[in-house]
C-alpha cells in the first residue's frame, strides 16, 4: 500500500524547535512534490513547506526565516526543521506526497493522518 508515515510532532514553548519527518513507502516509481500542510482549530488549511523533486522550496511566509524543508530521495523522505517556534504555529501538521505509480494507478496523491504540534507562550 502506498502511504506516509508521519512523525516529530510535540509540544513545547516560544523559541524552541521540532522537527518533523515524513517518509513515503509502497509500489514508487518517482516522488515529485512533498510538503507539510497545518490546520488550526478554526482556520483553514494552508501549505506550511513543499519541496520538488529537483529540490525546488516553496514556503509560508509566515515560517520564512525559521522553517526549512528538505528532501531525501534514496528514502523518500522530507524533512522539516521548525525553530524559533512561535504560539501560532501550533496546529495539526499532515504531510502530502505526489508520484507516479504504475502498480497502483499512475499518478498518487497521498496524506498522512495528521500529528500535533502546540507551541505555549
Amino acid at each position: 500500500q502506498l502511504r506516509v508515515v508521519e512523525s516529530g510532532g510535540g509540544w513545547v514553548q516560544a523559541g524552541e524547535s521540532l522537527r518533523l519527518s515524513c517518509a513515503a513507502s509502497g509500489p514508487i516509481d518517482s516522488v515529485s512534490d512533498m510538503g507539510w500542510y497545518r490546520q488550526a482549530p478554526g482556520k483553514l488549511r494552508e501549505l506550511v513547506a513543499q519541496i520538488s523533486s529537483g529540490d525546488g522550496t516553496t514556503y509560508a511566509n509566515s515560517v520564512k526565516g525559521r522553517f526549512t524543508i528538505a528532501r531525501d530521495n534514496a528514502k523518500n523522505t522530507i524533512y522539516l526543521q521548525m525553530n524559533f517556534l512561535k504560539p501560532e504555529d501550533t496546529a495539526t501538521y499532515s504531510c502530502n506526497a505526489k508520484g507516479f505509480s504504475d502498480a497502483v494507478t499512475g499518478p498518487f496523491d497521498i496524506w498522512g493522518h495528521g500529528i500535533q504540534v502546540r507551541v505555549s507562550s
